[in-house]
C-alpha cells in the first residue's frame, strides 16, 4: 500500500509541484522582464579595469566636474551662412535649457556656445547631460525642445551623449522584439522537426520559464550592485537561454521518444530517457557555465558581467529541461506527440532500428567507406579558412557611431561634424596636470598639429584656471571624430610625449576609454582562450574516461571556429562592408562557439561510448552518427537561428556575434559533427578510448 502512495506521489504529485514552482519563478521574472531595462548600464568607461589609465583619469576628475555627465552636441548647419535670426534662436534656446531635466548646468559644467564655425554655415551648442545608466529623457527632451527650429537650419544632436542616446534606442528591441523573432523562429523549426501541435509548445514553454526565471535572478543582482548587465549581454542572455534550452529539450525528447517503444509505461519512458541523458547535458551544460566564468578572469568589466551573466541563463536553461519539460511529458504522455501515434513495444529486435534515419545512415555509409579521404579534405579546407581568419579578420575596435547600424541622425551629425568645427569637439581629451608642469604640457599641446584647441578647466568667474590638489584640468579637442582610430592613435602619442615632461600626467576621455577598453579586450583575448580550452579538455576527459577522445574534439572545435572566423572575416569585409570589429567579438565568438559547439560532440561521443559497450569502434561510430544525426542537426539549426536573431538588433557587436556563432554552429554541426569527428574516429577505432579501450569493444 505505501509502496503504491510512493509511486503516485512521484508519477502525479511531484511533476504538478514542479510545474508549479516553476510557475512561480515564472510569474516573478514578468516584471523582472519588463523592467530589466532600469538596471542596464551601457557606460563604456563603467566596464573598463581599475588599473586603466582613463580609469584613474575619470577618479581624479571628480574634483574638477561631474564625470556622470555626457556632453550633447546641438548642431545646426545652414548651408547659405548662419545669419542673425539663427543666432538669436540659438541664444533663445540656450536660455531654456535650464528647464531640461537632466541637462547639468554649473560654473563646472557649463553650456559651451553658440559655437560658430569658421565657414560661418555651422553653429553648436555643447550640452552636458547627465546620463546614468539607460534613463536618456534628457536627450529626447533636447530633441524636442529644438525640433521648432528655424527651416533654413538642418538639426543634429550628436556628439557622446546623442549616441549613446542612439545606442539606447538600437536596445530597446531587446525586451519586445529579439525574444519574438527568436520564439518565432524556434517555433517554425519544432512544428518542421516534430510535425506535432502541442509538444513544440511545450519546449518553448520550457524555454521561456527558463528565460524568465533567469531575467527575474539577473534583475535583482543588477538592481543591488552584485553584478553589472548592459545591453549586449542582456542580448545575449535571451539568446543563449532560448537556444540551450531547445537544444537539451529537444535531446530528452529524442530519448523519451526511442523508450516509448522499449518500456511498458510513459513513467518508465521517461525514467530511461533521463538516465542516458542526464549525463551528457549535464556535461554540456558545465562545460558551457565553466567557459563563461573563465570570462572573471578578464580584465575589462564587460566581459567579466557577461560570464555570471550568461551562467546564470545556462542553469535556468539544464534546469528547466530536465524538471519543467518531464513534468509536462509525465502528465500529457505519449499525446504531446500528436497527431504522430507513437505505439509502446518492448521487441528489442524493432527497438535496435529505433531513432536511425535513412538520411542519416546513408551519410553512416559514406563516412564507413571513405573516412580518410573525408577527414583530411574536411581538416584542410578549415585549416586554408583560418589562416585567411588569422590575417584578414579587423578587431582593433570601431568608433561608437560606427556601432551603430541602420540610419541615425546622431550618427549623421557625428560624421559631418568635422566639416564644419574640429571632429574632436564635444569629446575632448582630457589631462590632469601637475600645476608646475601645466604650462609646458600646455605648449607641448598647442604646438601639436593634430590639436585644434587647448584650454584649462575653470570654474570661476574670472576664468582663472582652477587649481585643485596641485592639480589642473586641461582640455585639448583634436582634428579627429571621438573614437576612431586616428583619434585612438593620437591617445598614445600623447601619453607617450607627455609623460617625457610629466611622468603621472593622465589623459583621458572619451577616445581614451576606448582606447584603453580596446588594449584590455585584446589581453582577456590572450588569457581567457586557453583557460577555457584546458577546462573543457578536462571535463571532456572525466565524461568520456578517455584521453584520446578529448584531444580530437579540441582540435575539431579549435579548426571550426578558425574557419568560421576565416569565413566572416571575408563575409565582413566584402560582402557587409562592415568597418571592423570591437576586440572582444572573437573572443566572445570563442567562448559560444567551442562552449556550445561542444556540447553536440559531447552529446555524440556518449553515444558512441554507450554503442562502444555493445559492438565494435567503427560499428559504435556508424550507430550513433545515426541515431544522433537528426537530433543534433536540429538542435543545431535551432541554436542557429535564435542567435540569428540578434541581428534585428542594430548593433554592429550582436551583428557580428550573430554572424559567427550562428554559422559556426551549422559548420560545427553539419560538417564537423557529421563528418570530421565520425571520420576521424572510425580510423583510430578503439585506441580512441584510451587508456580505457579494454573496457570497450
Amino acid at each position: 500500500m505505501l509502496k503504491r502512495i510512493n509511486q503516485k506521489s512521484i508519477r502525479f504529485i511531484l511533476p504538478i509541484l514542479l510545474i508549479i514552482i516553476w510557475l512561480i519563478f515564472a510569474s516573478l521574472g514578468a516584471p523582472a522582464f519588463k523592467n530589466i531595462g532600469s538596471v542596464i548600464n551601457n557606460n563604456q568607461s563603467s566596464f573598463l579595469p581599475n588599473s586603466s589609465q582613463s580609469t584613474s583619469e575619470i577618479n581624479a576628475q571628480k574634483k574638477f566636474i561631474n564625470t556622470s555627465t555626457f556632453p550633447a552636441v546641438l548642431l545646426f548647419i545652414n548651408k547659405q551662412g548662419i545669419n542673425r535670426g539663427d543666432i538669436k534662436y540659438l541664444q533663445s534656446l540656450k536660455g531654456q535649457l535650464h528647464k531640461v531635466s537632466g541637462v547639468v548646468m554649473s560654473a563646472s559644467n557649463p553650456v559651451e556656445g553658440p559655437i560658430l564655425a569658421k565657414n560661418k554655415k555651422a553653429i553648436e551648442l555643447i550640452v552636458p547631460t547627465l546620463s546614468k545608466f539607460n534613463s536618456y529623457s534628457a536627450i529626447k527632451a533636447l530633441k524636442k525642445l529644438a525640433r521648432n527650429h528655424p527651416a533654413d537650419l538642418s538639426f543634429y544632436l550628436t556628439g557622446p551623449g546623442g549616441l549613446i542616446a542612439a545606442f539606447s534606442s538600437a536596445f530597446s528591441g531587446i525586451n519586445g522584439i529579439l525574444t519574438y523573432v527568436a520564439v518565432a523562429a524556434v517555433l517554425c523549426i519544432l512544428l518542421l522537426v516534430y510535425r506535432s501541435v502541442l509538444l513544440p509548445i511545450l519546449v518553448l514553454l520550457t524555454s521561456i520559464f527558463a528565460l524568465t526565471s533567469a531575467i527575474f535572478v539577473v534583475y535583482n543582482l543588477a538592481k543591488h550592485n552584485v553584478l553589472i548587465i548592459n545591453g549586449e549581454s542582456q542580448g545575449i542572455l535571451s539568446i543563449l537561454v532560448i537556444g540551450a534550452s531547445t537544444d537539451y529539450s529537444m535531446l530528452i525528447i529524442s530519448r523519451y521518444k526511442e523508450a516509448l517503444h522499449k518500456s511498458k509505461t510513459n513513467f518508465e519512458s521517461i525514467l530511461a530517457a533521463l538516465k542516458v541523458v542526464w549525463e551528457p547535458i549535464s556535461a554540456a551544460a558545465l562545460t558551457v557555465i565553466i567557459a563563461l566564468l573563465m570570462l572573471e578572469f578578464s580584465r575589462l568589466n564587460t566581459n567579466r558581467s557577461l560570464g555570471p551573466v550568461a551562467a546564470i541563463g545556462i542553469v535556468a536553461a539544464f534546469l528547466s529541461a530536465l524538471t519543467f519539460l518531464p513534468s509536462l511529458l509525465m502528465i500529457f504522455g505519449k499525446r504531446v506527440f500528436w497527431p504522430t501515434n507513437i505505439k509502446s513495444s518492448v521487441d528489442q529486435k524493432n527497438a535496435e532500428s529505433l531513432g536511425v534515419s535513412r538520411i542519416w545512415n546513408g551519410v553512416a555509409a559514406i563516412v564507413a567507406k571513405k573516412y580518410r579521404p573525408i577527414w583530411i579534405i574536411i581538416a584542410l579546407i578549415l585549416i586554408g579558412l583560418g589562416a585567411i581568419g588569422l590575417t584578414s579578420f579587423k578587431a582593433s575596435g570601431v568608433s561608437q557611431a560606427q556601432s551603430i547600424l541602420g540610419k541615425s541622425k546622431a550618427v549623421e551629425g557625428s560624421n559631418i561634424i568635422g566639416n564644419y568645427f574640429p571632429s574632436g569637439s564635444g569629446s575632448p581629451f582630457q589631462i590632469i596636470s601637475n600645476v608646475t608642469s601645466a604650462p609646458q604640457i600646455i605648449r607641448s599641446l598647442r604646438s601639436n598639429q593634430h590639436i585644434a584647441t587647448v584650454t584649462v578647466f575653470s570654474n570661476q568667474l574670472n576664468k582663472r584656471p582652477t587649481i585643485l590638489d596641485g592639480q589642473v584640468l586641461i582640455n585639448a579637442v583634436s582634428n579627429y571624430p571621438a573614437f576612431s582610430n586616428k583619434s585612438l592613435n593620437l591617445v598614445s602619442q600623447l601619453r607617450s610625449s607627455l609623460r617625457k615632461i610629466e611622468p603621472n600626467v593622465l589623459i583621458g576621455g572619451q577616445s581614451a576609454v576606448q582606447l584603453d577598453t580596446n588594449i584590455a579586450a585584446k589581453h582577456d583575448l590572450r588569457l581567457v582562450i586557453p583557460l577555457v580550452l584546458i577546462v573543457i579538455f578536462i571535463i571532456l576527459i572525466v565524461l568520456l574516461r578517455s584521453l584520446i577522445a578529448p584531444i580530437i574534439l579540441i582540435i575539431s572545435v579549435i579548426l571550426s571556429y578558425a574557419a568560421t572566423i576565416g569565413v566572416a572575416s571575408l563575409f565582413f569585409n566584402h560582402v557587409f562592408n562592415f568597418p571592423g570589429a570591437d576586440p572582444s567579438v572573437p573572443l566572445f565568438g570563442f567562448i559560444f562557439l567551442v562552449a556550445l559547439g561542444i556540447d553536440y560532440n559531447i552529446f555524440l561521443m556518449t553515444r558512441i561510448r554507450e554503442e562502444s559497450k555493445k559492438v565494435p569502434t567503427k560499428d559504435a561510430v556508424l550507430k550513433g552518427l545515426s541515431v544522433t544525426g537528426s537530433v543534433i542537426t536540429s538542435a543545431g539549426i535551432v541554436l542557429a537561428a535564435t542567435f540569428a536573431a540578434l541581428s534585428v538588433i542594430p548593433i554592429l557587436f550582436l551583428a557580428e556575434i550573430a554572424f559567427i556563432v550562428s554559422f559556426g554552429v551549422l559548420l560545427d554541426t553539419l560538417i564537423v559533427r557529421s563528418l570530421l569527428v565520425p571520420a576521424i574516429c572510425v580510423d583510430i577505432g578503439r585506441p580512441i578510448w584510451w587508456p580505457l579501450a579494454k573496457r570497450l569493444k
